[in-house]
């Protein structure tokens, strides 16, 4: 399931009154005064309304001079794939689903006493900060499937591979441990990553060590 991409910020800024739609049932609703928010609508899979029709749901996300239009997607992203699950949005989100940053920066918490020492625990998190949280650090930690995983791993798989295989782990921990809170359900998306090899082999670096002078081999 892909994010959207019809609006833009410009388009977002200067749209007249009315419903406008990025696509994948998020709308940005412009009032006659100018006012502008998101809303976006969801078909619930397996539900039905009172007159036996697939049940579609609309909920706010927010105005759209606070959330932007990256961040709405988003979310409205991880609506869209719990509406998929069978989950009506309007109703499961009582309980609050954190993002992949806040659930990490937990998981980093609560490991503090298993550290071998600081600087691990910092290098920990560091990987996640550097090259997690700008891409998936806000989105919904359910919403969170191989092509976000991949967004991740991609750009750095190859050209930084060791911290590639850091971030591979590290990333798998955080949503194993959202899936044991209950936050998740099914598959962890970096098992089936590894399993269907979708990244090439890394192949790690040669360290060589500095020739010695031919003069100075008899007396080595």
């Amino acid at each position: 399931m892909a994010l959207t991409g019809k609006l833009t910020k410009k388009l977002v800024e200067n749209l007249h009154a009315g419903r406008h739609g990025d696509g994948g049932g998020l709308y940005l609703v412009v009032a006659p005064s100018g006012a502008r928010r998101w809303i976006v609508r969801v078909v619930v899979k397996g539900q039905k309304n009172k007159k036996g029709d697939p049940l579609r749901t609309d909920f706010g996300l927010g105005g759209a001079d606070i959330v932007t239009l990256n961040h709405v997607r988003e979310r409205a992203l991880g609506y869209r794939r719990m509406a998929k699950q069978g989950l009506n949005p309007r109703f499961n989100g009582a309980r609050k689903i954190p993002t992949f940053e806040e659930v990490a920066q937990q998981v980093h918490i609560e490991r503090i006493p298993a550290w071998k020492n600081a600087k691990h625990g910092q290098q920990w998190i560091n990987t996640l900060h550097d090259d997690a949280f700008p891409k998936i650090g806000q989105m919904p930690i359910n919403a969170i499937e191989q092509p976000e995983v991949m967004k991740c791993l991609a750009p750095i798989w190859t050209k930084k591979h060791e911290t590639a295989k850091h971030l591979t782990q590290r990333i798998k921990i955080v949503l194993d441990v959202a899936r044991s809170k209950r936050f998740r359900s099914g598959e962890n998306p970096v098992t089936v990553i590894r399993d269907a090899q979708a990244l090439p082999k890394g192949k790690a670096k040669p360290k060589h060590h500095s020739a010695m002078h031919w003069k100075d081999v008899p007396t080595f």
